[in-house]
């Protein structure tokens, strides 16, 4: 199998990879705040991941994947000041913060479960990693990157410069202008410098989730605990983090900061950030109305939407855009992405039903399936870039479709045909995740299909050709390609 590129953030360009272990995958994902429903961003950044797992796991690699629940200490506006945005919730609600982790925890694995994702091999939360939290907070003191102020620990980035690090290396900004942009806080006086940013925060007594530590009673910082999670499961340095583009500053830029400050190497080797979501070419926003949650998709609840979508059309429409790029949902574009869907599932279950018995055998129509087969692969390598794997599936479904039409199969060998329904089916299936929705069952259409073609021929037989031409353009109407062959009649869903 040819070497795998990925656009790496940390250096700005597309890198060779290479696996810390030989054969091994280390991915660490960041998860869900847990404090309101999933939100579609989220979705796509997890469906692309959940692809980029599936195809080193195709690739025979050992993957271990994980990806946490932020179940404490993200503040409002990814500040190091303000509320806790699960302990907000639950005051409006008034309710238990952790009747808010567990609501909207088991409302992001079932959108997940919808989506068809893998689960992580770890999904570990951040309350359950308290004491390593402590424990790390610790270690960045006494390695000279943090200080203790009026109970708060914050990290001292200009300690961390001064060992020649560079604070603003992923995000690619400078200490000069984090300075001048950054906002005048409650509590920011503690601070040494504006750019620092909280390990610990010290609780005042109206805050609900807290708990002991040496240096008083509060709770952990966002950033902190990413790295405290990811180091435990996957080593001081491992292979992909990933997370969506707003993640990149100030989160991720911490996350290397507190783990190069403890280890003295750089905690990630390949940084990959998915780019946003917008809707109808505007940003999505819920004080303007233009926001769709995951499950008015699939129900067509939602003023944007003619319709409902199934999960794995709307799978398959983030998968049509490659993950760096903005994508933009639209009823129209979903329409379409679900009528190329159909088509893919179409020509897959033509597949399965032939059994080729070679013959006489065409190298330009074997070769031809080789390079579309090989097409898949090498557009995958190259930052999964999977916008250019459908477009070769669609090539193949072409070919498909023009070999089954001009019934030509037994101009294709046994090892080339099984080349193709492996490829077919593993990155439709096992790759992407895309599974047939038992209301889009092909199955009884095609049957259908095949009892109206026998009534056609029936109307051929009693030289009935008004019946038959009538049968037949009815049938091309309704998007089905018919061709009458010395053999019999085949036909193709367009």
């Amino acid at each position: 199998m040819n070497d795998i590129y990925i656009y790496n953030t940390l250096s700005g360009t597309k890198e060779k990879f290479k696996a810390v272990k030989e054969g091994h995958l280390g991915i660490y994902v960041c998860g869900p705040t847990v404090y309101s429903e999933v939100h579609l961003g989220n979705c796509r950044t997890f469906v692309f991941f959940d692809t980029v797992v599936r195809y080193f796991k195709h690739l025979g690699y050992k993957v271990r994947y994980v990806r946490n629940i932020t179940d404490v200490g993200h503040l409002e506006n990814d500040a190091d000041e303000g509320e806790d945005k699960i302990s907000k919730k639950a005051k409006l609600e008034q309710i238990e913060p952790m009747e808010i982790v567990q609501r909207y925890t088991l409302d992001f694995h079932e959108v997940m479960r919808f989506f068809n994702t893998l689960s992580p091999n770890i999904e570990p939360t951040a309350t359950g990693h308290i004491l390593e939290q402590i424990d790390a907070i610790q270690e960045i003191i006494d390695s000279g990157f943090a200080y203790v102020v009026n109970g708060s620990v914050y990290f001292d980035v200009q300690a961390y410069l001064q060992k020649g690090y560079n604070y603003g290396e992923l995000s690619g900004r400078q200490v000069e202008e984090l300075i001048a942009g950054s906002r005048t806080l409650d509590g920011q006086k503690d601070k040494k410098s504006p750019n620092d940013f909280a390990l610990w925060k010290k609780a005042n007594d109206t805050h609900i989730m807290k708990w002991n530590s040496p240096w008083g009673v509060g709770f952990p910082g966002w950033h902190l605990e990413c790295s405290v999670m990811s180091s435990k499961y996957l080593g001081d340095n491992f292979d992909i983090h990933g997370g969506g583009m707003d993640l990149k500053f100030p989160h991720h830029e911490c996350e290397i900061a507190q783990g190069t400050s403890v280890s003295g190497q750089k905690p990630v080797n390949y940084w990959m950030h998915g780019n946003m979501l917008t809707l109808n070419g505007k940003r999505m926003s819920k004080s303007t109305g233009n926001t769709i949650l995951p499950h008015e998709l699939f129900t067509g609840n939602s003023p944007h939407l003619d319709k409902g979508f199934s999960p794995s059309v709307v799978r398959f429409f983030m998968l049509q855009s490659h993950y760096g790029g903005v994508l933009d949902f639209s009823n129209e574009a979903l329409i379409a992405s679900e009528k190329g869907f159909k088509k893919l599932m179409q020509a897959k279950h033509l597949l399965e039903k032939i059994d080729v018995k070679s013959k006489n055998l065409d190298q330009a129509i074997e070769d031809k399936i080789i390079l579309l087969c090989q097409d898949c692969y090498s557009n995958m390598n190259d930052d999964f870039n999977t916008p250019k794997v459908i477009a070769s599936l669609f090539d193949l479904v072409s070919l498909i479709n023009t070999i089954h039409q001009e019934n030509n199969w037994n101009k294709v060998s046994s090892g080339v045909m099984n080349k193709l329904k492996s490829t077919f089916k593993e990155f439709i299936e096992n790759i992407f995740g895309l599974v047939q929705d038992v209301q889009g069952d092909n199955s009884l259409t095609e049957d259908l299909i095949n009892i109206v073609l026998k009534l056609r021929d029936q109307a051929k037989n009693d030289k009935n050709y008004e019946i038959s031409d009538q049968i037949r353009n009815q049938l091309i109407n309704l998007g089905i390609s018919i061709k009458d062959g010395k053999d019999g009649t085949t036909f193709v869903l367009n």
